[in-house]
């Protein structure tokens, strides 16, 4: 399957360049989406511009590899999702699941938002409770 790969600094966007994506043609694509979580900067955006339709296995595969990338704390987000393709998302109760933003900006917004959240939310969930002190000297 061919894709263009664009590395930024804190995410890589993928934009398969096929106009229908099948899940015996995605395959090995899909196995190579996993790795991206073992690499320094694992973040994805992937841009669907190019795709005009899906199967439901390949959109099930996808929600499924996305579902992934957020237990392992990483991002994966779908931008620019093609009348078809939405639809067929849509129908099999995938698109609400999925992490989906109309354009590649807005989705390399919830990239930078989501690495926020997780920063912060490890901050609080490493760290024990402060209290202030109460104790006066005089």
């Amino acid at each position: 399957m061919r894709v263009k790969t664009d590395t930024k600094e804190r995410f890589t966007v993928i934009t398969p360049e096929e106009p229908v994506l099948t899940a015996n043609m995605a395959a090995n694509w899909f196995e190579s989406l996993r790795e991206f979580l073992s690499k320094p900067v694992p973040h994805l955006i992937i841009n669907m511009t190019e795709v005009q339709e899906i199967d439901l296995e390949s959109g099930g595969k996808l929600a499924e590899v996305q579902q992934e990338f957020y237990e392992q704390d990483c991002s994966l987000v779908l931008c620019c999702l093609q009348e078809q393709v939405e639809q067929t998302l849509d129908e099999e109760g995938l698109l609400e699941i999925m992490n989906v933003t109309p354009t590649e900006s807005e989705a390399w917004d919830i990239v930078q938002m989501e690495e926020i959240e997780r920063e912060l939310m490890n901050e609080f969930g490493d760290d024990e409770p402060t209290t202030p002190s109460t104790d006066k000297t005089d």
